[in-house]
């Protein structure tokens, strides 16, 4: 089912993995998908991060939103980048502050940030150069008109959770793959 303007999206949901094979048979008429979590990414979450962008593409997503940042942001779009030898329609749409954001990278993570531009379907900036406030801008056109977003989130206060909450705003699902038991719940 398709939403009109006039109508409203069912209020969204929190869902941890355990929960995630009870929501994926009520997203088969969503189309975007965005990712938000932290920097701190210790890449312990990267098979459930693949199953879930696997089965998100089973129920008909194919655009991945990624907000560039180190850790979680560059690891979910490296794992978009991979399954596009499996799914050839699946789009990454690399969603930047700005254009010299990489520069404030490690150079290990220029390197991944490069690779990743070069392979992305679509690069948006969200502003020509830096201003206090533009990483929240980033996450707003993230997160705006996606209908779910997948976080690595630990429930702190931090932009992922600000993020999240946009998102919730928007009436977006949110999939949170940190394992954590206590957030595993369902709003």
């Amino acid at each position: 089912m398709l939403y009109t303007p006039t109508e409203t999206k069912p209020t969204p949901k929190v869902l941890g993995t355990t929960n995630f094979y009870i929501f994926a048979s009520m997203i088969a008429h969503y189309t975007i998908a965005a990712f938000t979590g932290h920097r701190t990414y210790d890449h312990s979450a990267d098979q459930a991060l693949r199953r879930v962008i696997e089965r998100l593409y089973g129920q008909g997503i194919r655009c991945f939103r990624s907000g560039m940042a180190e850790g979680f942001d560059l690891s979910a779009a490296e794992a978009v980048i991979a399954l596009k030898e499996r799914f050839e329609d699946i789009r990454l749409e690399a969603i930047v502050p700005f254009p010299t954001f990489k520069e404030r990278m490690g150079l290990c993570d220029q390197s991944r940030y490069e690779r990743i531009v070069s392979l992305a379907d679509s690069v948006r900036y969200a502003a020509e150069e830096y201003f206090e406030g533009v990483y929240r801008l980033r996450n707003d056109l993230l997160v705006e008109d996606a209908d779910v977003v997948v976080a690595w989130w630990n429930g702190r206060r931090s932009g992922t959770q600000y993020t999240v909450q946009r998102a919730r705003r928007g009436a977006a699902h949110i999939v949170n793959i940190y394992h954590c038991e206590q957030l595993d719940i369902d709003f």
